[in-house]
């Protein structure tokens, strides 16, 4: 029953504080002006409201205060969330450097990983899983203390790499907050499996919920004609708290790869396309999956519905996978949608080149 009144009350912050939140952003300054402010990977028109992280974090903030157990996981979450939140503001109102954002993220991360959640080992479809934990460095500082030092890193890592994903994967009103509630309530379903650290099944199960009501009672107001945008608070957070479940659900980082995986594709292709190119993989450009399927013709809605339908699919797969098939399934789904990823790319350039 407390899963329930957590995902509502999550809900009810973040829908009650929305509103607000654009008034408090449009009294700041904190919009989006195409006439003031160039971006090439914004889709909008108009003048439009940022900072919609804030009414998620605060649904976060007081649900997790009120329903969880507060432990050391939880504060460096929650600390975590401040920093993402409060440089999501920042670049709301200054267009900060990507650069900076990117040593934030990484400060982020690191104080997550510090309070004790980390990959502890990575499976291996070819035998027993490697144990990351195995990796350590021991020093003293007034105590004796263990650096697992493989397991941090690629934690680090993994959270840097998920707050950047989910970010570029919000480019069209609401496709974002969608598929981003249900992956977190997949994952809280699958968090009944699993132990870990010192949270809770019940806690890892309940920020799922929390987070995915947050999100969920973003999505009326982002949804099209969108209200206010996501900004990067919201984007940052997004990919951060994903990144977090996954970690919480014992590495299910597979998991969360075949729930995530046009986010996922989308964001290996936009690096890999931006450093073939000789280009910085941080600086912004029309090219993402959604502004494909927008040149392909596709409205906004219908690629929004795409995304949280794909999810939901793929989430609801999840669930039914064991152990001896879920590597198979998760490789054959991220293949599939490659394919249907490189076929929309050729389609639209036939488009152009037909012109």
């Amino acid at each position: 029953m407390s899963f329930f009144l957590a995902f509502f009350l999550s809900f009810a912050i973040s829908y009650l504080a929305t509103p607000f939140v654009i008034k408090f952003a449009r009294k700041y300054n904190l919009i989006t002006d195409k006439k003031t402010r160039h971006h090439p990977a914004h889709t909008h028109k108009g003048i439009l409201p940022r900072a919609g992280g804030v009414g998620i974090f605060l649904a976060v903030l007081v649900s997790s205060l009120i329903f969880m157990t507060i432990n050391k996981i939880l504060t460096a979450v929650l600390l975590a969330s401040l920093i993402l939140l409060l440089t999501g503001l920042w670049d709301d109102k200054h267009d900060v450097s990507p650069y900076i954002r990117f040593v934030l993220n990484i400060i982020a991360a690191v104080i997550a990983v510090l309070g004790g959640l980390g990959i502890p080992f990575i499976s291996n479809p070819f035998g027993e899983p490697i144990v990351l934990t195995d990796y350590v460095v021991k020093f003293y500082f007034f105590k004796e203390h263990n650096f697992l030092w493989l397991s941090n890193i690629l934690s680090v890592i993994w959270i840097v790499f998920l707050i950047n994903a989910v970010n570029w994967s919000k480019g069209v009103d609401g496709q974002m907050p969608g598929f981003v509630a249900i992956a977190a309530f997949f994952l809280g379903l699958m968090a009944q499996r699993f132990s870990v650290y010192d949270i809770s099944i019940s806690d890892s199960m309940l920020l799922a919920f929390i987070v995915s009501g947050a999100f969920l009672g973003f999505l009326p107001f982002n949804f099209y004609p969108q209200k206010i945008l996501p900004g990067y608070s919201a984007g940052s957070l997004a990919g951060f708290y994903l990144a977090i479940l996954s970690l919480l659900s014992v590495a299910k980082l597979g998991t969360l790869v075949l729930v995530l995986a046009i986010p996922f594709i989308d964001a290996v292709y936009t690096i890999t396309r931006r450093l073939a190119q000789g280009r910085s993989p941080f600086r912004a450009d029309w090219g993402h999956f959604h502004h494909r399927l927008l040149d392909a013709g596709w409205g906004r809605r219908r690629i929004a519905v795409f995304y949280w339908l794909v999810t939901f699919i793929l989430g609801l797969t999840s669930l039914f996978l064991n152990n001896s098939l879920s590597k198979f399934s998760i490789v054959c789904a991220l293949f599939v949608l490659m394919f249907f990823f490189i076929v929309i790319l050729n389609r639209i350039k036939q488009i152009f080149s037909s012109k």
